[in-house]
Parts: structure tokens; C-alpha cells; sequence
């Protein structure tokens, strides 16, 4: 990537974070810049994939009210496996990958706590594979 960002990227970035809808206009003003140069920054931000936009949807408004965070201890020669199997469970949300004694974080959400059978699921699965 060729593409490094310098203030007023890190600016625009800032802005778009507190308020991913705020108007261009009102960064400008903020950045003491033109509203077209922080137009022209954003586009080069997205299209050097440093930016992205996305919606985040709140689980809650979903009927989503109950979630766990799951830590799976899996082998290394496992983990793409078990990523996987874990893709296909509807009530997981996220999958990440982190360092340490439980190399996966898995993030469920379910209408209640009684419904967490997924979860289950999730653990009886990651007992297949070796460590």
C-alpha cells in the first residue's frame, strides 16, 4: 500500500468515527478545509481501503437481547476447520482470531438466555478438535 495517511486523514477519520453520517460540510469546518478537499480525501481514503463503510446493526432492536463471548481452545492445524464449523451457526456474530492460550473469541446473540443452545453447540464442536 503506497498511501499514507497524514493529519487531516486521521482528522476525517476521527470525525467519521464519532459520527459515521457526518455531513462533509460540517468535517470541512472542523478541519479548517474545503467541504471539496475532504470529499476528495475520502474517496481516496475508501479506494486505498484505509476507509470503509459499513451499517452496524444493534442486535437489540433485532429482538437480539442475550449474547456470550466464547474463548475456544483449538490447535493451530484446527483453527481454519473449526472457523468453519462456527461460521454456520446462526447466532454468531463474530469470530476473531487473537494470541494466547484461546486462539479464538466468538461473540453469540440470542433472543434469551434459554436460547444459548448454540452456544453449546459451539463448545461440543471445539472438543473434536486437538489441541
Amino acid at each position: 500500500m503506497d498511501y499514507e495517511i497524514d493529519d487531516l486523514d486521521r482528522g476525517i477519520i476521527k470525525a467519521l468515527s464519532m459520527d459515521g453520517r457526518m455531513a462533509f460540510k460540517e468535517i470541512a469546518g472542523r478541519l479548517n478545509v474545503t467541504e471539496k478537499t475532504i470529499r476528495l480525501r475520502y474517496k481516496s481514503l475508501v479506494e486505498n481501503k484505509i476507509l470503509e463503510v459499513v451499517g452496524v446493526v444493534n442486535p437489540i432492536t433485532l429482538g437480539l437481547k442475550s449474547g456470550a463471548i466464547i474463548q475456544i481452545k483449538v490447535g493451530p492445524h484446527s483453527i481454519s476447520k473449526v472457523i468453519e464449523l462456527l461460521k454456520k451457526i446462526k447466532g454468531v456474530r463474530y469470530i476473531t482470531l487473537t494470541s494466547g492460550e484461546y486462539p479464538l473469541l466468538v461473540q453469540t446473540t440470542t433472543k434469551s438466555r434459554r436460547n444459548h443452545r448454540d452456544d453449546q453447540q459451539i463448545k461440543s464442536n471445539s472438543r473434536n478438535y486437538p489441541l
